[in-house]
C-alpha cells in the first residue's frame, strides 16, 4: 500500500499528467522570473533563442538581481526583469510584461540606457558592454507595426547605417504568435511564446514535445507553481496586476469620456460658429437692408424736394398767368370804355 502511495504522489509531480488549466500561466512576470532564476539552463536556451546563439556559444550566463523566491515583497518596490550578464561581455535584460500601460518604448528605452550608463560610470567608454533589452509583450506595441519579433537599433534614417551595435531593443509579441517568421521558427522562438501563452497543461506538453529544453522549463514550473510560498506571491502579483489593469480601464474609460465630451463641444463650437455665422450673415444683410432703405430715403427725399420745387416752380408760373390776365382784363375794359 505503501510503495503504491509513493508512486501516486510521484505522477502528480509530474507535469506529463497533470489535467486542465494552468492556474498561474507563464505570463504572470513573477513566475517567468522564478523560472529564469531557478533553472539556468532554461534562462541559457532562452537566450540563445532570442539573440540567434549557439549554446556553445554561451559560456558564463550571470543573473544580476535574483530576489529571495516566495519571500514577500511590497508591488510597487519589485523589480521582476531578468538582468543577466552574458559571457562578461553583453548585458541582457528581459522583461514579461501583460499590462499595456502606454509607456514602453521608454521604459525598455530606460532599462537599456541605464544597463549602459552604469557600465561606463567611471570607466573607459571603449570598454562598455553592449545593451540588450527584450521585452515579452503580452500586447501589441505599434499597430501601424505589427511583428512577432522585432529588433530595433540606432541607424542613419536615410540609408540605415548602424551608429553602434552597443545599444538594442527587442520586442516579442505573444500576442502575434502567426507572424513569426521562418528565421523566428528556426531558432524556436514561436514554441517559447506558445509556451508563455498556454493555458491548459495540455498545451504545455503539445509544446514541450520533442523538444527537450521547453520539457525542460515545462517541468521547473510545474514544480514552481506547487510551492505554496511561490504560487502565493504568483497570485499577489496576479492580484497586483488586475488591480492595475483595473485603474489602467478606469482611465482609459475616463480618457474615453473626456474625448467624447471634447467631441460634443467640438461639435458645440462647430455649431455655435455656425450660428456666429449665420447671424453675421443675417447682420451683413439687414445692413444692406439699411442701407437701401436709407438709399430709398434720400431717393424720396430728393423725390420731394424735386416736387416741391415743381410746386414752386408752377405757383410761380399761376401767379404769373394770374398778373398777365389781370393786365389783359384791364385792358380789355379799357377799350370798352373808349368805344
Amino acid at each position: 500500500m505503501t510503495k503504491k502511495r509513493k508512486k501516486k504522489t510521484a505522477a502528480v509531480k509530474d507535469y506529463r499528467k497533470a489535467q486542465g488549466p494552468v492556474r498561474i500561466r507563464m505570463t504572470n512576470d513573477y513566475l517567468f522570473k522564478a523560472l529564469m532564476q531557478r533553472n539556468e539552463r532554461v534562462l541559457k536556451a532562452l537566450v540563445c533563442a532570442l539573440l540567434h546563439l549557439k549554446a556553445e556559444e554561451i559560456s558564463n550566463i550571470e543573473l544580476k538581481n535574483p530576489i529571495i523566491l516566495g519571500e514577500h515583497a511590497e508591488e510597487k518596490d519589485i523589480i521582476l526583469d531578468v538582468n543577466v550578464c552574458l559571457n562578461d561581455e553583453k548585458m541582457l535584460d528581459l522583461e514579461m510584461q501583460v499590462a499595456d500601460e502606454k509607456n514602453w518604448t521608454e521604459r525598455s528605452l530606460y532599462y537599456a540606457c541605464r544597463n549602459y550608463t552604469e557600465l561606463v560610470k567611471g570607466g573607459n567608454y571603449r570598454k562598455a558592454m553592449p545593451s540588450i533589452h527584450i521585452g515579452l509583450l503580452d500586447f501589441t506595441l505599434f499597430k501601424e507595426h505589427e511583428k512577432f519579433y522585432a529588433t530595433y537599433r540606432l541607424l542613419e534614417e536615410k540609408d540605415y547605417y548602424p551608429y553602434t551595435d552597443k545599444l538594442q531593443i527587442g520586442v516579442v509579441d505573444l500576442t502575434r504568435i502567426d507572424l513569426a517568421t521562418t528565421e523566428d521558427q528556426e531558432y524556436n522562438i514561436d514554441k517559447w511564446a506558445r509556451l508563455f501563452k498556454a493555458k491548459t497543461w495540455e498545451d504545455i506538453r503539445m509544446v514541450a514535445a520533442k523538444n527537450r529544453m521547453i520539457d525542460d522549463a515545462a517541468t521547473t514550473i510545474y514544480q514552481l507553481t506547487a510551492d505554496e510560498r511561490i504560487r502565493q506571491q504568483c497570485e499577489a502579483r496576479e492580484d497586483y496586476l488586475r488591480r492595475q489593469r483595473g485603474i489602467q480601464e478606469m482611465l482609459e474609460e475616463q480618457k474615453n469620456q473626456l474625448e467624447e465630451q471634447k467631441s460634443q463641444l467640438e461639435v458645440q463650437k462647430s455649431q455655435l460658429e455656425a450660428q456666429g455665422r449665420q447671424l453675421t450673415e443675417k447682420d451683413q444683410q439687414l445692413t444692406e437692408k439699411d442701407q437701401q432703405l436709407t438709399e430709398k430715403d434720400q431717393q424720396l427725399t430728393e423725390q420731394k424736394q424735386q416736387l416741391t420745387e415743381k410746386d414752386q416752380a408752377l405757383t410761380e408760373k399761376e401767379q404769373q398767368i394770374a398778373e398777365q390776365r389781370k393786365i389783359i382784363e384791364e385792358l380789355q375794359k379799357k377799350l370798352r370804355t373808349e368805344g
